[in-house]
């Protein structure tokens, strides 16, 4: 059976359409929204009895076909491993739909959303979310939603809902909201994603504003949609210690909890609290002999987190003794590495990260190929976690979706404050290897990576930082902490990440572990995350306040000219030969623009001159008249063709190297003889006609040509 549900948002329809495709699926729909629809399904699996947490999977499938095009490989021709814009859409569907999931659920829940047409309008990434929640809504999952997102843009100083693709390139703001209903029906938002162009709190604020009717019609939308079509959730075993097991263990961890949480050194408390809980498990075992040992797990997570959300909301007491809102201590360095073109380090408390820069030249830039996206990328940062640097043993393999998904944060914080390519033709490659973690990594980055973009000399327009804002709460009664770490994001119920300048906002996101927060959450939020990052852009300029005045010694340079567009085939020549052999014999990588705009990029400026002198060589534009010294090339039995610049030809007619007859060019030049010759005519075609007797060329004295010419006069 199929039934479809219209909605008018943003003045355009969207359609959800529920049944008809997957049918074996526990849930599943086809939304619709222009010409983009999106495929959404969610499947119960079997329930984990060795697993103390959840086990969802969330993917986002890009179809080349959805948007008309055969890609990939070109001896594959079909998708490979995730793009990393089809990671980030994942991750932010499943930041969105995971918080609502219950308690003590431990069954396998995969959750897939294929794009099957693309518009190059309409951002299915926002389809997946609204299609993840409308196909979990009518499933036998038991999940607490609906959810409903949607995008903001700012043009032209006007809010735009769901903007198209070009509207986004011009905004000043492009940010996701996705909401949900909490317990007494209020809307509240529990996932954020965006980044801006230094943007005011009180601009990301309206756009909330902006944003909380649209997400309220489509919650209510959706709670129509399950009205109708909806099967019975599913009942699961709520599995609890007892009574008397629970007091028991309430006994054992009674002091000795606080003592081994309330610890400021993350290794020791660690260690207190991975033996603390093995003892309390041996203990419960010995005395009533229970065997699965996942409820007491779960049980002593969450006495962490009643400890700590009572000595927060009671005594305003963290596990470090900081204020609320006071930041862990600060230390930054730059120029760290001899060798590498910019180097930073940024620690805030047991947070350490390294920032490592590197220039290329134009033709180093990533070429991106998805299903939305196929450009060029020239500024790029990518983030590392190994596993030393939260003290861990594993495989180190292919980054996973968590680090693209943080560098993606600090390359998006950052990417506002980049140089045009006119103004610093390069490409731009920053690394960031969290060496300790003990909370808010990715905002480390944000500010190693800046410093390391001045210690470059790069001319970013100014520093950038970012700073983690949580919150602890009982109802309404609710605390923020400033700069959390660990424990306070895990035991936590909010991760409220802004980055930025001391101007605005580039970049901003929040997830929460319960209910969303309020619009009154999110602006206290903001101003909080305004003061912290001030703070910290302060230590940062007292170390590099502008960019260093010159590149580093080991760094590429590169060089543009400016070309005639018509002279782009006489650098290239045939088959490339010409541009291989100026890059093999300099020494040096060439990128041509078809403006004409010639970029060359070398380590040494001896090298880069001479290419640049060859080059200007190739396309200079010749005048009749001029004189050469050029150099026979090739002899004809009509003439001679005759090099007068690197790269250019032309010919010397066998009538133009005396004021006589001569019966054979070779009696008078051979190939590599250089000689004066005049350029005395260009046709349409570009072609040179040379003189070499109008410039001056005397014909050498061989006994042929001698006679020849004393018979002439003799004759005479």
């Amino acid at each position: 059976m199929t039934t479809k549900f219209n909605k008018e948002i943003a003045k355009r329809n969207l359609e959800i359409q529920v049944g008809g495709f997957a049918d074996q699926a526990s849930g599943s729909c086809l939304v619709r929204y222009g010409d983009t629809s999106v495929l959404s399904t969610a499947q119960l699996g079997q329930e984990k009895e060795d697993i103390d947490f959840f086990p969802l999977t969330c993917d986002y499938e890009e179809k080349y076909y959805a948007a008309g095009r055969i890609g990939g490989s070109r001896f594959i021709r079909r998708e490979g491993r995730p793009s990393t814009e089809a990671i980030l859409v994942s991750r932010m569907i499943d930041r969105t739909i995971r918080p609502l999931f219950p308690d003590n659920f431990f069954s396998e829940v995969q959750v897939i959303n294929t794009c099957l047409s693309w518009d190059e309008k309409n951002d299915p990434g926002i389809l997946g979310i609204l299609g993840s929640s409308i196909a979990l809504l009518v499933s036998e999952i038991p999940w607490r939603g609906p959810v409903a997102a949607v995008r903001v843009a700012m043009v032209d100083g006007q809010f735009v809902l769901n903007p198209n693709y070009k509207q986004r390139e011009e905004s000043r703001l492009d940010i996701v909201f996705s909401g949900q209903k909490n317990g007494d029906g209020r809307v509240s938002i529990n996932m954020i994603e965006g980044g801006a162009l230094e943007a005011s709190e009180e601009e990301v604020s309206k756009a909330l504003n902006f944003a909380l009717p649209a997400i309220t019609e489509l919650l209510d939308f959706q709670e129509e949609i399950a009205r109708k079509i909806s099967k019975k959730k599913i009942s699961f075993g709520q599995e609890s210690l007892g009574k008397e097991v629970e007091a028991e263990c309430k006994e054992f961890l009674k002091q000795r909890l606080e003592q081994a949480l309330f610890n400021k050194d993350k290794q020791e408390r660690e260690k207190s609290l991975r033996n603390l809980e093995e003892e309390l498990i041996e203990k419960v075992k010995e005395k009533f002999g229970l065997e699965n040992t996942r409820q007491i797990k779960i049980f002593f997570e969450k006495s962490k987190k009643e400890l700590l959300r009572e000595s927060i909301l009671k005594y305003e007491k963290r596990i470090d003794n900081r204020r609320l809102d006071e930041v862990r201590e600060i230390k930054v360095e730059a120029g760290i590495l001899p060798r590498t073109h910019g180097s930073a380090i940024f620690s805030r408390g047991m947070t350490k990260v390294l920032s490592i820069l590197t220039l290329g030249s134009p033709s180093d830039q990533q070429l991106l190929e998805g299903m939305e996206i196929v450009k060029k990328k020239r500024f790029l940062h990518h983030y590392n976690f190994p596993p030393y640097c939260s003290g861990d043993v594993k495989r180190i393999g292919s980054p996973n979706r968590r680090e693209i998904g943080h560098g993606m944060l600090a390359e998006k914080a950052l990417r506002p404050l980049i140089p045009s390519f006119d103004d610093f033709p390069y490409t731009i490659r920053v690394v960031s290897e969290v060496l300790s973690s003990n909370g808010s990594t990715s905002m480390a980055s944000v500010s190693a990576a800046s410093l390391a973009l001045m210690d470059a000399g790069v001319p970013v327009l100014r520093n950038a930082a970012g700073i983690a804002i949580g919150i602890i709460r009982d109802g309404d009664n609710y605390k923020m902490l400033t700069d959390i770490q660990g424990p306070e994001d895990s035991l936590g119920e909010m991760d409220f990440k802004v980055a930025g300048t001391k101007i605005g906002i580039t970049a901003i996101q929040m997830d929460v572990k319960g209910e969303g927060i309020t619009e009154e959450i999110f602006k206290e939020a903001l101003a909080r995350a305004k003061r912290a990052r001030n703070q910290i852009l302060d230590i940062q300029d007292k170390l590099l306040a502008r960019p260093r005045q010159n590149l580093s010694e080991f760094a590429p340079r590169v060089y543009v000219i400016k070309i005639n567009p018509e002279k782009i085939g006489s650098i290239i020549g045939p088959g490339g030969r010409t541009v291989n052999e100026i890059i093999e014999g300099c020494g040096v990588s060439i990128d041509i623009e078809e403006s004409g705009k010639v970029f060359i990029t070398a380590e040494k400026e001896e090298a880069a001159k001479k290419a640049i002198d060859w080059i200007k060589s190739l396309t200079r534009e010749l005048k009749v008249g001029e004189v050469f010294q050029g150099k026979v090339k090739r002899i004809l039995d009509f003439g001679a063709i005759i090099e007068i610049v690197p790269g250019q030809e032309g010919l010397c007619h066998i009538s133009q190297f005396a004021p006589f007859r001569i019966n054979k060019i070779r009696d008078v030049v051979k190939v590599g003889d250089i000689i004066p010759v005049k350029i005395i005519s260009i046709d349409q075609q570009g072609r040179i006609n040379l003189s070499a007797m109008e410039a001056g060329f005397k014909v050498g004295q061989r006994s042929r040509i001698n006679n020849h010419y004393n018979g002439k006069k003799s004759r005479a």
